[in-house]
């Protein structure tokens, strides 16, 4: 098994996840800056083109994050980030469901279609018009969410959740982007500072994110 690996939150979010659950995997890095895995070579292994992916010991490759945390969470139950039981998997699954959905994609596009444009407009169909709504519509989850945690450590309670790592990819890559987290979101500030706080979140960081001055 290898993980097809490169800068950018949605890479690191695999990386943090594969630390929290001290798995040891080899990598393989594409240069998402330059656009390689838009290009042939790549799309052959991946058609959606996204980073990463998960090569297989038969061969065959799996794609999206969220399928390849799933993926690991099966193949090392140990140290769980998904659930023990079918009532907690379902619960960080709803949350997952939501955080997505809501805050994390509209932060992205957000970005893409604004301080992104220049690196997306050839890589995907890029709307600048509607930047500047999804960064509001994730704003006002965020504070919604915000207002659900109350002082619980994490989104799903008591442990660090893979919802936990999705969300803290997207934040701390969107602070030096143009979507620095709200101040006034005590709640979720004190939890961001408690997923910083973890050694998957230092270990997890790409060596490229020096250089590009973007946490991913």
């Amino acid at each position: 098994m290898k993980l097809i690996d490169s800068f950018g939150p949605n890479p690191r979010v695999v990386r943090m996840f594969i630390a929290e659950k001290d798995i040891t995997l080899p990598s393989e890095q594409v240069d998402i800056l330059a656009g390689d895995n838009r290009k042939e070579g790549y799309l052959k292994r991946n058609p959606g083109g996204q980073m990463p992916a998960l090569e297989l010991d038969d061969g065959s490759f799996i794609a999206e994050t969220a399928v390849i945390c799933e993926y690991l969470e099966e193949k090392y139950p140990d140290h769980t980030r998904i659930g023990k039981t079918a009532e907690e998997r379902a619960h960080a699954r709803l949350w997952q469901r939501r955080v997505e959905l809501n805050i994390t994609e509209n932060m992205y596009n957000g970005f893409r279609y604004a301080e992104g444009y220049e690196m997306f407009k050839d890589r995907l169909h890029c709307i600048p018009a509607a930047a500047a709504d999804l960064k509001a519509v994730a704003q006002e989850k965020l504070k919604w969410l915000d207002s659900l945690m109350g002082n619980q450590p994490f989104i799903c309670g008591n442990e660090p959740r893979f919802v936990d790592i999705t969300l803290y990819c997207c934040l701390d890559f969107m602070q030096g982007v143009g979507q620095a987290l709200n101040p006034d979101l005590k709640n979720i500030g004190a939890w961001f500072a408690r997923m910083a706080a973890r050694p998957s979140a230092a270990a997890s960081l790409h060596p490229a994110s020096e250089q590009v001055k973007m946490r991913g």
